[in-house]
């Protein structure tokens, strides 16, 4: 069960609400899922964010597989994670899960605020700590706030450009392969480190982890790639 704490601005820290320090995000921020550096254009959205719609944020607290929404819901509000990972999914007929989206630090399910219901599920990864903003408030925001707008169009931007590396890497069919896209896309000279287990970024692959488990050991003996715990670099 999630907890929920009305705020006043920005972020929960320490189940305390306080005020919203951008620097602290900025540190938060310097390094993401491969060590690329800020995320740009979340932190200018947030800059700009209303303060109207800031002091409307609740911080919730989510235990690892709780779900934030699931398919069919109404969509009601618009999530930001703050700390920890939420995967957005939908099921195959055989049960499967398959990955449409993973969240550190930035929106989840943006799409969905066009949307009355959500099309698929939300789920924390692991113990995570979200803002909550109400969905028809945020809207009136980027209505009226052509700053705040903007930056929006360019945090949506910058996520399309995120899922279409994501379909070409899927689209490849040998799993070293999308090893070394995963590496050379998301990393940063060729070098990544990954903030999740090893099963998740299985399924975010779109690889049993036994298959990964497999290739990234074949890799390594064939001189492709070193891996040092969770940092994997690619030596070709």
């Amino acid at each position: 069960m999630a907890h929920v704490v009305l705020i006043t601005m920005g972020m929960l820290r320490k189940g305390r609400a306080e005020r919203y320090d951008f620097g602290h995000m900025k540190k938060a921020m310097g390094v993401g899922v491969s060590g690329s550096g800020a995320d740009l254009p979340l932190m200018r959205l947030m800059r700009l964010m209303p303060q109207s719609l800031r002091e409307l944020a609740k911080a919730r607290q989510f235990a690892a597989h709780d779900a934030v929404f699931q398919a069919g819901d109404p969509v009601c509000s618009i999530y930001l994670v703050a700390a920890g990972e939420v995967r957005l999914v939908r099921y195959s007929r055989s049960g499967s899960e398959v990955i449409l989206q993973r969240s550190r630090q930035g929106f989840v399910a943006e799409a969905s605020l066009d949307s009355r219901l959500y099309h698929c599920n939300a789920v924390a990864s692991e113990p995570s700590d979200l803002l909550e903003f109400p969905a028809d408030a945020f809207r009136t925001a980027l209505h009226d706030s052509s700053d705040f707008r903007a930056a929006w169009q360019s945090q949506l931007s910058q996520e399309l450009r995120k899922l279409r590396s994501q379909c070409e890497r899927l689209s490849l069919h040998r799993a070293a392969d999308r090893i070394a896209h995963y590496i050379h896309s998301e990393g940063v000279d060729g070098c990544v480190t990954l903030q999740q287990p090893r099963k998740a970024w299985a399924a975010e692959l779109g690889l049993t982890h036994e298959a990964l488990y497999r290739t990234l050991r074949r890799m390594q003996d064939e001189g492709l790639i070193q891996v040092d715990g969770n940092r994997i670099r690619a030596l070709v």
